[in-house]
Formats: structure tokens, C-alpha cells, sequence
């Protein structure tokens, strides 16, 4: 089954050891931090560490939630990342301070090595049946329900689509963080 329940997933530190994430998936599995080709989690944000820095990597954040964050990134870009379910992308390597909004938050997150894959994160959140390509790499439950091939989705499931799985359906008012990612060739 390719149902990822975050209630299964353990919290472990993140990497600059100031916050927590819950890994949902790596490629290749079981890769590590210095070693994976894409990676997404959950990350629960409640003090104002800084984020982690992840050389050549592409990260993609989506609000899931709480009252946010505003980013302050090292080249003097801020975002407020208040509005939940929309991805902004930047820099790994990038230095980023954030300011709290009020409380702790929870976030999604998409990590891409740049010199192996390329992607975005994206949003679906018409009801009604979804074509998977072979860029699907997961789907993220973040409200609502969402029925696949192998099972259900409530919030907080991800799903590992493979390539002949094809479809989803969204429920009214469902809505998916879907991560798109296509490998580079060496």
C-alpha cells in the first residue's frame, strides 16, 4: 500500500537540530539528508528558529496550519506565508529568519536537489476526478477526503501514486498539495 498516514510518522529534529518535521516520503528510499533526490514533510514551526539550510536544494513551503510566518531570506526578500495551502518556492541554501504570527504552525514542505529533479508543488482543489502523470510523485490530503486506487485519504495522508494507477477522485471541498517532480538524467 502507498497510503502515508503523519500520524505514523515520527518527529525527529530537523537538520539545524531548532524545530521538528515529519519525513513522509524520500526518493530514493531511505536516503538521507545528504543523498535524496526529492523529500516531503510536515514540519511544525513554534519559535522562531531559523530554517535549516540545504545547499543545492529547491524547497517549496505551503502554510497547512496556523496563523503563519513572514520569511526573511538572506537577499532581503520577505514572504508572509499566512495564506494556508499556497506554495512559495526558494532557495535551500538560502538564510531564513522567520517572525511568528501568533502560536505554532504547520507547514509543507518539498525538497528538490537541484542537479537530479525539478518540480513545483501545486494545489488541486476542484472537485471531481484528477489525471495523475507520471510526474505525480505525492499527493498531500490537506482537507477533506480524496479517493485513489489504494484506499482513502483524510487530512494528514499523502499517497505515493505508481505508474499505472492513472486517477483520483476530491470530495467537495477536498484539497491536495500535489508534488510534481521529474528526475534529470545524469
Amino acid at each position: 500500500m502507498s497510503i502515508i498516514r503523519l500520524r505514523e510518522c515520527p518527529a525527529v529534529p530537523w537538520k539545524n537540530g531548532m524545530g521538528r518535521t515529519r519525513e513522509l516520503a524520500v526518493h530514493p528510499a531511505g536516503a538521507g539528508m545528504d543523498d535524496f533526490i526529492w523529500r516531503a514533510s510536515v514540519a511544525e514551526v513554534d519559535s522562531a528558529a531559523p530554517f535549516s539550510s540545504f545547499e543545492g536544494i529547491d524547497r517549496s513551503i505551503a502554510l497547512l496550519a496556523g496563523a503563519g510566518f513572514t520569511m526573511t531570506l538572506d537577499d532581503g526578500r520577505s514572504h508572509a506565508l499566512t495564506a494556508p495551502f499556497t506554495p512559495f518556492a526558494f532557495a535551500g541554501e538560502a538564510k531564513v529568519t522567520i517572525a511568528l504570527h501568533g502560536g505554532a504552525t504547520h507547514d509543507f514542505n518539498l525538497m528538490l536537489r537541484r542537479s537530479k529533479a525539478r518540480g513545483e508543488l501545486v494545489t488541486w482543489e476542484d472537485a471531481g476526478r484528477q489525471v495523475v502523470d507520471d510526474a505525480v510523485a505525492l499527493i498531500y490530503c490537506a482537507r477533506g477526503h480524496i479517493d485513489t486506487s489504494d484506499g482513502r485519504l483524510q487530512p494528514g495522508d499523502a499517497w505515493l501514486p505508481t505508474a499505472s494507477t492513472g486517477r483520483v477522485t476530491l470530495e467537495s471541498g477536498a484539497l491536495a498539495l500535489v508534488a510534481r517532480v521529474e528526475l534529470l538524467g545524469d
